[in-house]
């Protein structure tokens, strides 16, 4: 199908009907969220971020305080870690959960109803004087706080064209990093003047400013702007049902059945499961293990150990920064080259993870054998910066490519089964890193994680090089489905959207997933 043909079909289209309500409204649309003012759609996405990081900051901000919770309490490190883990697991039925209530009450209901929950558990956790009241809050605050985290991406893409998806992707990722990154240093300071207590406090202070910010932010879910103005005027519109499913069977099927379905049949999703989902318990296993080494090794207190963590929020900047670089060079040439078949790029997509895979092979190796007295302790510091900087590189890349790699179903399916594993293993790692640490020495628990990480360096590249034909034979593909593939053509050097605007395909599902 070609540009010109594609446009001619696309104004017909929209001048014999109106729009049905579906996930993209028309381009010409005056109420269209992509219509918004520049600064408006700043805005919305600045609200977007802020909540997201509170969420994030609240999972990391209680590691400092685990060492007062073991002591107060009487339980032992690995039951204190528990209220990260918990807090983590709690966030993992958010990408199950959250495209259901979008569907059917928008973003902004969601938001503003999640944050206030998990402010509440939050204060909970601040206030109760048993571990097991801690970790029950803690379980809950991630329950409730996580639609905040998997929303931000729909909310990017509702006000964002499709020409700076590789953009939105890269800056969405740094809220929940820089989240966790700054958890641990406005944490530690907090926790040696004020104690544990004190942790959970700032996290209300935060949630609370990011409440305060998002009071003038509209609904920007174009299905529910469509349903609101079918409101205001009584026109009764077409109703494309919802992407997520209508019925419950529907819902349960698309979010739950098929996502575990996909990691087991389909190579593409569950080689993307597994190199995420490691990373992410890697990372998270980090604000374990970080202040382990550097208070055990170097005598670091914990407010220099919070300060460590500035190499992390650095290394999450380069990631966006370099993956926004990458993108913007390769993308476009791609997409003009193939004549706008999105289909035929996606795989350009992956760029930056076959870099940022061997930061975190080398990062690893690195922080595990020069982490000892002898060395400074700049060295691992600086090995944890590479670190992060190659996981979000490669976090980047490849959910921006489930999100292209599929039609809406069965790319919101493979988002959903990689953002719900991968929050899982991140549970999952910090529990037993410590013991790793112990048995294995440090510098061989960091190697083990560094030999499986190099053992997932060829997955970028093989996706690269046969993803197309994976996507081909699997059964949620464009091919099999027999769903009209989304055309997009360059415009001064961007993509322009040339059929989603009027099928309603594939924009839904943006956002509905974990980051």
């Amino acid at each position: 199908m070609s540009p010109s043909k594609t446009s001619t079909e696309t104004m017909t289209t929209e001048m014999a009907a109106p729009p049905a309500i579906g996930h993209m409204m028309a381009p010409t649309d005056p109420d269209s969220p992509q219509n918004f003012p520049v600064h408006r759609k700043i805005y919305v996405s600045a609200v977007a971020f802020a909540f997201g990081f509170v969420v994030a900051f609240g999972a990391t901000v209680y590691t400092p305080g685990i060492s007062e919770i073991v002591t107060r309490f009487d339980v032992s490190m690995t039951a204190a870690i528990l209220g990260l883990s918990l807090y983590l697991f709690g966030i993992s039925f958010a990408p199950i959960i959250t495209p259901h209530l979008s569907e059917r009450f928008g973003r902004a209901p969601v938001y503003f109803a999640s944050l206030p929950i998990f402010s509440l558990f939050i204060l909970g956790a601040g206030l109760s004087d048993s571990f097991a009241g801690i970790a029950i809050c803690r379980f809950f605050a991630g329950f409730f706080g996580g639609p905040c985290l998997v929303l931000i991406e729909g909310t990017f893409a509702d006000v964002w064209g499709g020409d700076v998806t590789g953009t939105y992707y890269s800056v969405l990722g740094l809220s929940s990093y820089l989240g966790a990154g700054f958890g641990p240093l406005i944490g530690g300071f907090v926790f040696a003047s004020k104690g544990y207590r004190w942790t959970q406090w700032v996290t209300l202070m935060m949630a609370l400013a990011a409440y305060l910010l998002g009071i003038g932010m509209p609904e920007t879910y174009h299905r529910e702007v469509l349903r609101q103005r079918a409101k205001r005027t009584g026109i009764s519109p077409r109703i494309i049902p919802a992407q997520s499913g209508a019925t419950i069977s529907q819902m349960i099927k698309v979010t739950c059945l098929t996502p575990v379905s996909m990691i087991i049949t389909d190579p593409v999703v569950t080689l993307i499961t597994l190199n995420l989902g490691f990373n992410f318990a890697v990372i998270f296993s980090w604000f374990i293990s970080v202040p382990a080494v550097l208070e055990g090794v170097y005598a670091f207190d914990v407010q220099q150990v919070g300060l460590a963590f500035l190499a992390a929020v650095a290394g999450a900047l380069l990631a966006a920064v370099t993956s926004i670089i990458i993108d913007r060079l390769t993308y476009p040439k791609q997409l003009a080259k193939h004549q706008g078949n999105i289909n035929e790029v996606v795989e350009y997509r992956l760029y930056p993870a076959m870099l940022g895979c061997f930061f975190v092979t080398a990062s690893l190796f690195w922080i595990g054998w020069t982490a000892s007295p002898t060395v400074s302790w700049a060295s691992p510091v600086i090995g944890t910066l590479l670190y992060v900087w190659g996981n979000l590189c490669v976090l980047i890349a490849m959910i921006a490519y489930l999100f292209e790699a599929y039609p809406s179903k069965g790319t919101l399916s493979a988002l959903t089964a990689s953002a719900s594993v991968r929050l899982v293993l991140a549970a999952f790692l910090p529990l037993v890193i410590i013991q790793m640490f112990e048995n294995l020495t440090g510098a061989w628990a960091v190697s083990l994680l560094g030999f499986i990480s190099a053992a997932m360096i060829p997955i970028p590249f093989v996706l690269f090089k046969w993803g197309f034909a994976m996507r081909a034979r699997s059964q949620h593909g464009y091919e099999k489905t027999g769903t009209a593939v989304p055309m997009m053509m360059a415009v001064g050097g961007g993509e322009k959207d040339l059929e989603r605007n009027v099928t309603g395909e594939g924009e839904g599902v943006r956002g509905e997933n974990v980051s």
